[in-house]
């Protein structure tokens, strides 16, 4: 069991398992293209099947070496979900259902890579103020889509026509994806005062709110970074305290050998 559990907690093992995720992203790309797929369907399915194989090995070895502390992990639960999906579905007609836990594979790069699992844990830290924040964001689009439906229906009715497609113009407009030269250009030549519907729009979403969901990010990100480097000085502090504790006992040690000599 100790040599189970260096190998799972090996960097070299954790690095294999890394580079494996990886190549099985680059297999399924490939598979994309039909002349290459084609030509190569069995080394695929072969290649397919050993990686799953080395996969569910390593999720076997891991509950072994931590059994119930295995799945207090919510990323190791990630993992066991996509390895005993994928093995279950391999052999049934359920083919579109494996694909998607093939792919969901690729996500495995999130659990094998440390930096990629803070960052994905800040994501999810900051979801409460995203949603205030989406919230506001879709109070927004709404006032903006009324105004935009009462003031330019008439003049570009493919984009302001009705309230459901001025939100997909807005929506366009937020993400700055031909906006001036498609949208604005055209309603700006007959409503001068076009300009300050649009600009007050692109100021309060496009930059304003995203900077504020990114903010909220990279805050809990850095807290999450402060937390990890906080806990690393305490270990090292412990760390120091016991070499002293060794040191204060060897001499003591030497001690009663002087004195008993």
């Amino acid at each position: 069991m100790n040599f189970i559990k260096s190998l799972v907690t090996d960097k070299r093992f954790n690095r294999f398992i890394t580079a494996l995720i990886l190549f099985n992203a680059v297999l399924i790309g490939l598979e994309t293209y039909p002349p290459i797929y084609e030509n190569y369907h069995t080394y695929f399915v072969v290649i397919d099947i050993i990686i799953l194989i080395i996969f569910a090995l390593e999720v076997i070895l891991k509950i072994l070496v931590w059994k119930k502390d295995f799945f207090s992990n919510p990323w190791n639960i990630f993992d066991f979900v996509i390895v005993l999906g994928s093995l279950i579905l391999y052999s049934t007609p359920f083919v579109s259902v494996l694909r998607i836990f093939r792919v969901l594979r690729v996500f495995r790069t999130i659990t094998a890579i440390p930096t990629l699992r803070r960052v994905v844990t800040a994501l999810f830290m900051a979801i409460p103020t995203i949603s205030s924040v989406l919230l506001v964001m879709s109070l927004i689009f709404y006032v903006y889509a009324v105004l935009g439906t009462s003031f330019y229906h008439e003049i570009a009715p493919e984009y302001f026509g009705n309230i459901f497609l001025t939100f997909i113009t807005l929506f366009q407009i937020f993400t700055l994806e031909s906006w001036a030269s498609g949208i604005f250009r055209p309603i700006f030549e007959q409503e001068p005062w076009a300009w300050l519907y649009f600009l007050t729009f692109i100021v309060i979403s496009a930059f304003i709110m995203i900077n504020l969901i990114v903010g909220e990010i990279v805050n809990n990100a850095q807290k999450i970074t402060d937390d990890i480097e906080e806990d690393t000085d305490e270990i090292k502090e412990d760390t120091s305290e016991i070499k002293e504790l060794r040191k204060e006992i060897q001499e003591l040690k030497e001690l009663i050998q002087n004195k008993s000599e």
